[in-house]
């Protein structure tokens, strides 16, 4: 989910194991999931066209969910003055709730999954831009990714993110009243979302790779 607030800079989305996931089939596909958030806009060129693809492809994924049925409803249940930062909290809810129900999704074990995508990007230092270079070293030591089966670490993570907004903050950390509110709720909603998500990226990817050799 794309994120912006107010007119700062936008704010990097906390989904990574999503993407990463969609991406499962090869390491340099993962990279690409993972860069999604963090290349400049035209990529046309300056990675191997499997990453490239998979930038691209994070990008509409990111247009989907937004444009989702179930995305949209979810929100709704934010109370108003905080509903602008309901995209950051349910982008790492959603990673929560992918994280404790990950063998319904994958016979690899989910911390055999991503100690293996941090030796992906240890091994591809070199192309990580500045912003993913300076935390990926942090994401793996304090394991971003597998921490997330624990429901304290979307808390961790929602107040890690609150701290780059000052006074906005506030708004953000209360947010989570609204998540845990409605947690049964929030959590259907994803059940009937994510195979879609699988779906539609698929396809999406399928039809990616036709144009680049068509």
């Amino acid at each position: 989910m794309a994120v912006t607030v107010g007119v700062r800079e936008p704010i990097e989305p906390m989904n990574y194991l999503a993407h990463i996931y969609l991406a499962r089939h090869d390491n340099a596909a993962m990279l690409g999931a993972l860069l999604g958030d963090f290349a400049k806009a035209n990529v046309a060129g300056k990675y191997a066209p499997l990453i490239e693809t998979e930038i691209l492809l994070h990008r509409k994924i990111d247009s989907y969910t937004d444009s989702h049925a179930v995305t949209k409803a979810a929100l709704q249940r934010f109370a108003p003055g905080r509903r602008r930062f309901a995209g950051i909290v349910l982008d790492v809810f959603y990673d929560h709730l992918l994280a404790k129900d990950w063998p319904s999704y994958s016979d690899v074990p989910l911390q055999e999954f991503v100690q293996n995508f941090y030796r992906t990007l240890d091994t591809h230092h070199h192309l990580l831009p500045p912003k993913l270079l300076d935390i990926a070293p942090r994401m793996a030591e304090q394991n971003w990714l597998g921490s997330y089966q624990d429901f304290r670490s979307v808390e961790f993570a929602v107040n890690r993110i609150s701290q780059r907004l000052s006074r906005d903050g506030n708004l953000l950390r209360e947010a989570l009243l609204d998540l845990e509110a409605h947690h049964t709720a929030l959590t259907a909603g994803f059940a009937h979302f994510f195979p879609e998500l699988m779906q539609f990226a698929e396809a999406e990817r399928n039809r990616l790779r036709q144009k680049n050799t068509g």
